[in-house]
């Protein structure tokens, strides 16, 4: 279990994808983070006395789930803050990472936040998940972002039988997935890095679900 800053690093340093390249652009992103915070706020003030283990690994841990060779793009929905997507983006610079995010200010500090960082094949959607042209991707992440049921009714557009989800769920990880009807899928709950009440909702979504036919009396109507 990551349970302290100086885990989190050395856990993230296990990443194939965590040179020193990548370490200092985490580096940048913390130090951007905490300017930033004093004037919006972007995560509570709190947490980021834990930032490596509470944003940054708790983003990253999604990334071992997600093979290195799978092309992108990976989308992230709502990221806010920048998590998970500009940690993704920060260890993976080659991989298209689609953030969407509908806030102005939010969308304004990601766009500051990927050029200092230098995350060219990083891209801010400022737009509604609704109003978002579809398009297949490879992974989906969401944090914090909807409950499942919605989430996925809002971007099952995005996927294919092939797609990763990666939903951080705290605490209502299990409930969630139990409540989930109706859906063709191959999700499961894997036990969160960060915190040992959390869990992460990752699979795949092999269907949506059929549409219900009329009933015969309402069909003669």
């Amino acid at each position: 279990m990551i349970d302290s800053e100086t885990k989190a690093r050395e856990w993230l340093r296990t990443l194939p994808e965590c040179d020193d390249t990548a370490m200092a652009r985490l580096e940048q992103l913390v130090a951007l983070l905490t300017e930033e915070n004093e004037r919006q706020n972007l995560v509570s003030a709190a947490s980021l006395d834990a930032v490596w283990q509470r944003h940054i690994a708790d983003s990253a841990q999604l990334l071992p789930h997600v093979p290195r060779e799978t092309s992108s793009p990976w989308l992230d929905l709502g990221t806010g803050a920048g998590f998970p997507g500009l940690v993704i983006a920060a260890l993976r610079p080659e991989c298209e990472v689609l953030m969407v995010e509908s806030r102005s200010r939010r969308i304004d500090w990601l766009e500051r936040a990927r050029i200092a960082m230098g995350l060219d094949r990083a891209q801010v959607i400022g737009a509604r998940l609704e109003t978002v042209e579809t398009r297949e991707v490879r992974a989906i992440s969401a944090r914090a972002f909807a409950p499942l049921e919605k989430l996925v009714t809002l971007s099952a557009r995005f996927s294919t039988s092939d797609t990763i989800w990666l939903l951080p769920k705290g605490r209502s990880a299990a409930h969630e997935l139990e409540a989930f009807k109706g859906w063709q899928h191959l999700f499961h709950v894997e036990q969160s890095l960060t915190d040992p009440e959390a869990g992460v909702i990752v699979g795949n979504l092999v269907r949506r679900p059929l549409d219900k036919k009329p009933r015969k009396r309402d069909s003669q109507r």
